[in-house]
């Protein structure tokens, strides 16, 4: 043996359990070096990635998230097949939820990207299909050439495990968080009972890209080299299913930005400079939509053909300055056989919703500081997202706002439980109070929700 490297076995006096192992390390040994020689760290080093002791120790605390998210996406798709879809045999009321949007996404699988330039001046995706970004149809393509597939069930499937990975990323926060499991049942069913949700478990890119970005979330907050490696894939395929995931790339930049503080900014050098990886993962999570555009400019010799599709064929001329107009928001009650009226509606209560999560962050009776950088990030996101939809569609009338302000009420609600964990157990009388309040919502929301899933497994344009 060598004289500069003991193993001691005194069990007796020794605080470890009787099967571990202490080793003496030679005196002129650095700190680091001893960090990494440290008895929980010498075989499975965090820094290192994943190996077979961390693969052991890691995988039950995702086991459970897994089985939650699966639970719950299986329920939306029992809810929208079983209970409301046309009364067809079980194929055909699977396929149901394969419409509208759905059919341009089917079009580009077959036929890949095609237009003429400039775009044809109406919807026709036999001429031009550019309006729509490629991570969707991408990922549905490889799975049915894998397992041969038809074009609208792997759609379906695609959209499905999206929103299992999205719930599983809800749940998984909600453990990293500490999250009381009654506020989790709350969020679960404020999210699961907005009008909306359904497009979840539809042909949509929607769970995708809500998937894409809690994952994005969840590793770029996380240590260690897998961990960035998971942030930058989900950063891409982010920024590569909606445009507004490019700029939600920006997440780690505004964490980084509150959690050093604000002042930092006044000198941008130095900022960036301390703040290189984070500006790295930032720009290479955005490429995935950044790719498109270079793949437009290359094919046909326009960077924005996709904006000039949208404009062209859907009407869609962008108000930057709607947000901030009052006659952009409707008050009154719509009707339900009235797609435009529910989605100016939910525009508003989006506006609403924010300015409400404001409030509750600046007041100084009830605002908290701890977890703030990561809530100011998914803060950021939802406003981004409302914003960005509302200057989109205000030209036609708020048309599909309800769909797209989906987005963001979901990050709110995860904020939200990221803020209210921090008090303390309220009296019981608050908690039935607010248990009340969570029920009666959600019943409202899904006797909604019910009434569109059901016009829309039959063709009728919802949002």
């Amino acid at each position: 043996m060598r004289p500069d490297l003991a193993f001691s076995e005194n069990f007796a006096s020794s605080s470890r359990p009787a099967n571990s192992l202490t080793i003496e390390l030679p005196i002129g040994i650095s700190e680091q070096a001893r960090k990494r020689w440290r008895g929980d760290q010498t075989f499975a080093s965090r820094e290192g990635g994943f190996c077979d002791y961390q693969l052991m120790t890691r995988l039950p605390r995702f086991l459970t998230p897994l089985l939650a998210g699966c639970a719950v996406t299986l329920l939306q798709v029992a809810m929208a097949v079983v209970l409301l879809a046309p009364e067809e045999p079980i194929t055909e009321r699977y396929s149901a939820l394969v419409q509208h949007d759905s059919y341009w996404f089917m079009n580009i699988i077959d036929r890949g990207y095609q237009t003429i330039v400039p775009p044809i001046d109406h919807k026709v995706m036999e001429v031009s299909n550019v309006a729509f970004f490629p991570a969707y149809p991408a990922i549905a393509a490889l799975l049915r050439n894998a397992f041969n597939l038809s074009t609208g069930t792997v759609l379906l499937i695609t959209a499905q495990l999206a929103a299992w990975g999205f719930w599983t990323y809800f749940f998984l926060f909600c453990r990293r968080w500490k999250v009381a499991r009654s506020l989790q049942i709350c969020g679960t069913l404020l999210i699961l009972a907005n009008p909306a949700a359904f497009f979840l478990v539809a042909a949509y890119s929607e769970s995708l890209f809500l998937m894409a970005l809690l994952g994005f979330m969840y590793w770029s907050t996380a240590e260690g080299r897998t961990a960035r490696v998971l942030a930058v894939m989900h950063g891409m395929a982010m920024s590569a299913t909606r445009i507004v995931g490019i700029v939600c790339a920006a997440f780690p930049l505004v964490r980084s930005a509150v959690r050093t503080g604000w002042r930092g900014l006044l000198k941008p050098r130095k900022w960036l400079r301390e703040n290189r990886a984070t500006v790295g993962l930032t720009f290479v999570a955005a490429c995935g939509g950044i790719a498109f555009f270079v793949l437009c400019q290359l094919r046909w010799g326009h960077w924005d053909l996709y904006m000039l599709t949208q404009a062209a064929s859907w009407g869609i001329v962008p108000d930057y300055f709607a947000v901030f107009r009052a006659e952009s928001y409707r008050w009154l009650v719509p009707a339900l056989n009235n797609p435009t009226e529910v989605s100016q509606l939910s525009m508003t209560l989006g506006a609403v919703l924010l300015v409400a999560i404001a409030v509750c962050e600046l007041v100084p009776a009830i605002r908290r500081r701890a977890g703030l950088p990561v809530r100011a990030g998914i803060y950021f996101c939802a406003a981004t997202i409302y914003y960005l939809s509302v200057s989109g569609v205000a030209c036609v009338d708020m048309e599909s706002m309800l769909r797209y302000e989906f987005s963001a009420y979901a990050l709110i609600v995860l904020a939200l439980l990221n803020f209210l964990r921090q008090f303390r157990t309220p009296p019981i009388w608050v908690r039935a109070l607010g248990t009340a309040a969570v029920a009666l919502l959600s019943a409202a929301g899904l006797c909604v929700q019910g009434w569109y899933v059901w016009n829309f497994t039959r063709g009728n344009w919802v949002a």
